[in-house]
């Protein structure tokens, strides 16, 4: 009785009726083994074998029958009187309740037990009778013959079905994630995660001499980039920053000549989030002295080749290198999705002698110039209001204007500039464009930049559209990695052209070939500064660093117009000798999304931020009483 009454104790927290119902189950499993042993007398159960368990719930098979196993999980389905479904971590068990006089207190004790109780069953691994085996579980040719039924602890009703198909929304998920982690989809998402880095620090720290750094989360602002938290310290006005990355740490560590370095870091930005992006995320960072952009993306290649999935298929041995400029022009974005075609041609040639107002006009200008775009079977399924409010939405978004043409079955056009072009110049135009019978031509005039730029974001929405048609050219199980390079190094402020801001940031080294234009013309000049992309998302970026300290100075103080005093310190350790270095960043959340096809990386995050940046299942951020903010010497106030 002493260990009985030791082990109730566990419960006493519980409601009323739950604690009477965990009572009830330890007299019931003692009942059970008293007629099972032979006994019919008082017997004191062995209270430790309530919390081990023998095997998981995922792995039992034919090779296992006869053998007494103990499974502890959670109650996913009750089946008729006499069957349960127990699940755990690693899959589902159908478990048989026992039969006669005992067994009619077990079922109807387990029939009262609302789903998702903790349970431990007991029993014997029985093949399933012929016929009755299930191919779609990994355990579908077995089940376990219960000899005892414990139940851990019951479940009070939950706000929703720890079921994949039932749907949710994202706020009622977010606010019970502790529930949601529950369901498979997540289980999946979070352990792929969890392989994936422990291959990465394998790869990096076993294979290839990196060292494992832990950097600091409370450092001081920092010039350019995203913005940054503040954390307020107990002396008057002065704050802690939380840092969007660790850049000058692994910089600084270079100095020190650690020589290869990496961190799963985290990384905080004070923004609104978006589903690729949150206030709080995780990045593989890694740096490494001696090192050229060869090398870094070879290094970059291979770790992923090693942590890849293996159900996810293998990776090339080697990434496709796209510079920016052919990145723009083609596909009208930075990171260009290139599991499909439908690029940006240009098509000023043979609109340039056109009787058209705006195209003369864009050609008239520097850089003008007319590009088109095919969609292939756009004029089938994109057509009236959808196809106007599309480019109406390019038009306010980009300022730009953009023509269609409908290429009918018959071979005949439907478009406002057909009195424009004459049959030579159609034709031309088709030929260069590939454009057949039922394709969409999308065609704008103006400067370079403004038309890629608009034709890109039109391209990722007709394809979308024509997914949704049934018309697919992304396949979700393929994943297209890519290499950008040769970005501009600079590139003008929105709220002043006449100012420049780092492309990545001013750390960033020149091109070689570039360098006399960094005095003379800063805004041509290229960076060493290189992206993966994978299926139209940016994953990582990197670049190789500047290490002298004059010419740091000059990019921050008279190209930045930048408070140098700010990066004294860094300032100081390059003129200490530092290496030559370069290194990325891989953006882990965002990474694992795409692998495992998530919408969102809160998919794959276990207590993600909400899209307000808010915890909503703890209330955080929360509100603060003046007396706790007085030792900041911070006053909130209504203004």
């Amino acid at each position: 009785m002493m260990a009985l009454r030791a082990g109730l104790r566990l419960f006493i927290g519980c409601a009323a009726v739950s604690r009477r119902q965990v009572i009830r189950s330890f007299c019931l499993v003692h009942r059970i083994q008293a007629a099972s042993s032979g006994h019919e007398g008082p017997r004191t159960p062995d209270l430790s074998s309530f919390v081990s368990r023998s095997h998981t719930c995922g792995e039992l098979n034919t090779d296992h029958v006869g053998q007494e196993v103990t499974l502890c999980g959670w109650l996913q389905y009750q089946r008729g009187d006499m069957f349960l479904v127990l699940r755990d971590f690693h899959g589902l068990t159908q478990v048989i309740l026992p039969s006669g006089e005992f067994g009619s207190e077990v079922r109807k004790q387990v029939k009262e037990t609302p789903l998702e109780s903790v349970l431990l069953v007991k029993g014997i691994v029985i093949g399933r009778p012929s016929g009755q085996e299930n191919p779609t579980m990994p355990t579908g040719a077995i089940e376990v013959q219960a000899e005892q039924v414990q139940i851990l602890n019951p479940c009070k009703p939950l706000p929703f079905e720890i079921k994949d198909f039932v749907k949710k929304t994202e706020a009622l998920r977010m606010q019970y994630r502790y529930l949601d982690i529950r369901s498979a989809q997540l289980q999946y998402n979070l352990r792929i995660r969890s392989k994936m880095v422990m291959k990465m620090r394998e790869y990096l720290c076993n294979q290839h001499g990196f060292v494992d750094v832990e950097t600091p989360t409370l450092f001081k602002r920092t010039p350019g980039g995203a913005k940054e938290f503040v954390v307020p310290t107990q002396e008057r006005g002065k704050f802690y920053s939380l840092p969007q990355s660790p850049q000058q740490f692994k910089q600084l560590l270079m100095v020190g000549g650690l020589d290869r370095y990496f961190q799963i870091a985290r990384c905080y930005r004070d923004e609104g989030s978006r589903p690729d992006r949150q206030p709080e995320f995780t990045q593989v960072d890694i740096e490494m002295s001696f090192v050229d952009q060869l090398g870094i993306r070879r290094l970059v290649e291979g770790l992923l080749r090693y942590s890849w999935p293996e159900d996810k298929g293998p990776l090339p041995d080697s990434f496709p290198i796209m510079t920016y400029a052919e990145a723009m022009s083609s596909y009208g974005v930075d990171k260009p999705d290139t599991r499909f075609e439908m690029k940006i041609t240009d098509v000023t040639a043979q609109m340039r002698t056109a009787q058209l107002g705006f195209v003369q006009e864009a050609l008239g200008k520097p850089h003008g110039c007319v590009k088109a775009i095919r969609v292939p079977e756009g004029a089938k399924h994109i057509k009236g209001k959808r196809l106007d409010s599309m480019v109406e939405m390019v038009k306010k978004q980009f300022g730009q204007e953009v023509m269609t043409i409908a290429v009918r079955s018959d071979g005949s056009w439907k478009t406002l500039l057909v009195k424009y072009l004459g049959e030579e110049q159609r034709q031309d135009l088709a030929r260069v464009t590939g454009a057949v019978a039922e394709d969409l031509l999308l065609v704008a005039a103006g400067q370079h930049d403004a038309v890629c730029t608009a034709l890109g974001k039109l391209r990722l929405d007709v394809a979308s559209r024509l997914e949704e048609c049934g018309v697919f050219l992304r396949d979700p199980k393929s994943f297209h990695f890519l290499w950008v390079v040769d970005f501009p190094l600079f590139l003008p402020k929105e709220d002043n052209l006449e100012e420049l801001e780092s492309a990545h940031h001013p750390f960033t080294a020149p091109h070689s070939e570039d360098m006399d234009l960094l005095y003379t013309e800063p805004a041509k000049v290229r960076g060493q500064h290189y992206d993966l992309v994978l299926n139209g998302n940016e994953i990582g970026g990197g670049s190789i660093r500047i290490h002298s300290a004059e010419l740091q100075r000059w990019v921050l103080q008279d190209v930045l117009k930048e408070d140098v005093g700010l990066l004294s310190h860094l300032l100081e350790a390059l003129e200490s000798g530092a290496p030559p270095h370069g290194g990325i960043a891989l953006g882990l959340d965002r990474l694992i999304a795409i692998i495992v096809g998530a919408r969102s990386i809160r998919e794959v995050i276990a207590f993600p931020k909400s899209f307000r940046g808010h915890d909503l299942m703890s209330n955080a951020p929360d509100y603060v009483s003046p007396e706790e903010l007085k030792p900041y010497h911070i006053k909130v106030t209504d203004k």
